[in-house]
């Protein structure tokens, strides 16, 4: 253990002179003032006899944020983007400076792309991918490559995402180091205790060692296809099983434009309000619907093909509701939207999120100093996903449980409501949503629904893979952790939390006896 623990310190060390010798201390602490004991260490390790790099300061703090994290590799890359959804812990300024963080590095060679794929796929799958290309996009974790298979003697046009090679070996070593700094923080700095830093890197391992395996994101992927074959104007890109391993993953190849390009679908003449409309539509629909939706949704993972349909990309983060959840959340936003607010307060008495006691009118009443303000608001300005974190921090005070899978749903709301306003600035979420919600909710009060539920959840079976219970299953709950911020104690990962803290405590009480051991002796020989 000792052993392991003078490994992480010295990829400690290395890390800490990279951040040091970047520009980020000066930055954050505009934002937040980092503890003087920080400040100093950062200055120490900052000692180089080399010419600092200049700093471009046209560039604002946000792009200078960016660039350093990004110079630093796929740990700095992930923890920030980690960072940019806990304003808990940075504030809300330094929290929204994070938010444009790209996920890019540069790519590894073609020839290292076709080792993994032939150690992965082994020389059979390997000799059926033809015209495999240079790669066109590369990420902190993978990057994708142009290809076509023979599929049942159809040529077809495929991406491969190949995950980088020891990804997994370098992000697990330098997260575990940065977990190590973050118990010396918390163990010498007590009012950094509150902020549970150590949980926060532990839970970053937890997601990220999920998506580095190409087997979860595909089932994911799989599932999402399943669930919307038939929604109109929506397509989810076909996995091709027999050539997707733990470290590649295959799909159709999307011809089309990303949202992102706005002034380009206006061009190919695409309406980009109803774009905007059905992007919303398509969210909410599969939300409450079933229970399972994209939770990455931002503008470079929407395309459009040639076709006019919307094409979603990139299946690494999902979010899952349960039954109570869907009918909660249907519940809730037409309670808003029809200004029922004692029906919304009925809701949640019924469904046990608030306890028995709570007086329904008092209840009523605070939905309603929530939602008359937001009706009194520009349509421009009206927000679901800006509702629903209302609701939840006002409930809050009547003792409301909290809900993990619908706080993710409300993040990925409001950035799904951004990316229908830059397509259309006067996107109306409300008239949007009711005939979702309203269509939604009628049926499910229909007697045929439980001979369909019953139908559906043997479909469930089907969807997902027999190979992937285990993937699926932890999937599900390190999404969850990441939705609520916190690892249940009730949890494997909460174990394995614990036996980390357990083995840096002893090397932590080791080391201060070691030290005053070698300061006993220097004064007895000196």
């Amino acid at each position: 253990m000792e052993t392991l623990m003078i490994k992480k310190l010295i990829i400690l060390f290395k890390l800490g002179r990279k951040v040091a010798s970047s520009d980020i201390l000066n930055i954050v602490s505009k934002f937040k003032k980092p503890p003087l004991a920080i400040k100093i260490l950062f200055k120490i390790l900052s000692f180089s006899f080399s010419p600092k790099k200049q700093i471009d300061l046209k560039k604002d703090e946000g792009e200078r944020l960016s660039e350093s994290l990004e110079s630093m590799g796929t740990t700095f890359i992930k923890l920030g983007q980690f960072l940019a959804t806990r304003p808990d812990i940075i504030g809300e300024e330094l929290s929204r400076k994070l938010e444009n963080l790209q996920d890019k590095l540069p790519p590894f060679s073609l020839l290292q792309a076709k080792e993994i794929i032939k150690n992965d796929l082994g020389n059979e799958g390997y000799d059926c991918i033809i015209n495999l290309s240079e790669p066109v996009a590369a990420a902190s974790i993978a990057q994708v490559h142009r290809a076509q298979i023979n599929d049942d003697g159809v040529l077809k046009d495929v991406a491969i995402k190949i995950l980088r090679p020891n990804i997994k070996k370098i992000f697990n070593e330098e997260i575990d180091a940065i977990m190590l700094f973050a118990f010396l923080i918390e163990s010498f700095i007590k009012k950094t205790k509150r902020l549970k830093l150590v949980e926060v890197v532990f839970l970053l391992k937890e997601i990220t060692n999920l998506e580095m395996d190409l087997r979860f994101e595909a089932a994911a992927a799989n599932e999402y296809a399943e669930n919307t074959k038939n929604d109109v104007g929506f397509r989810v890109p076909q996995i091709y099983w027999i050539y997707t391993s733990e470290n590649v993953m295959t799909l159709d190849w999307v011809d089309g434009i990303s949202i992102r390009e706005t002034e380009e679908l206006k061009n190919k003449e695409f309406n980009t309000e109803k774009i905007a409309e059905d992007i919303i539509q398509n969210f909410l629909r599969h939300a409450v619907r079933d229970g399972f939706f994209h939770a990455d949704m931002h503008q470079g993972n929407i395309f459009i093909d040639n076709d006019g349909q919307i094409v979603p990309i990139d299946f690494g983060i999902m979010g899952r509701l349960d039954k109570m959840s869907k009918r909660f959340l249907a519940e809730i936003l037409f309670g808003f939207i029809q200004r029922d607010y004692r029906k919304v307060a009925e809701v949640h008495l019924i469904a046990g999120l608030v306890p028995k006691e709570v007086p329904i009118d008092d209840l009523a009443q605070a939905l309603r100093s929530i939602g008359e303000p937001i009706f009194g608001q520009a349509v421009k300005d009206i927000s679901g996903g800006k509702l629903l974190k209302q609701l939840f921090d006002v409930t809050e005070k009547f003792n409301m449980q909290t809900q993990p899978q619908l706080l993710m749903l409300q993040k990925t709301m409001v950035v799904v409501e951004g990316v229908a306003r830059k397509l259309n600035p006067n996107t109306n979420i409300w008239t949007t949503s009711k005939p979702v919600l309203e269509n939604w909710l009628r049926e499910t009060k229909d007697p045929m629904t439980k001979i369909n539920e019953t139908i559906q959840n043997s479909a469930e079976v089907i969807k997902r893979l027999p190979e992937f219970p285990e993937i699926m299953d932890k999937a599900n709950q390190a999404l969850t952790f990441l939705a609520s911020g916190q690892i249940p104690q009730n949890s494997n990962s909460y174990t394995a939390l614990n036996t980390q803290k357990s083995e840096m405590t002893a090397f932590r009480n080791q080391s201060i006896i070691g030290l005053l051991i070698l300061v006993i002796l220097s004064l007895l020989i000196f």
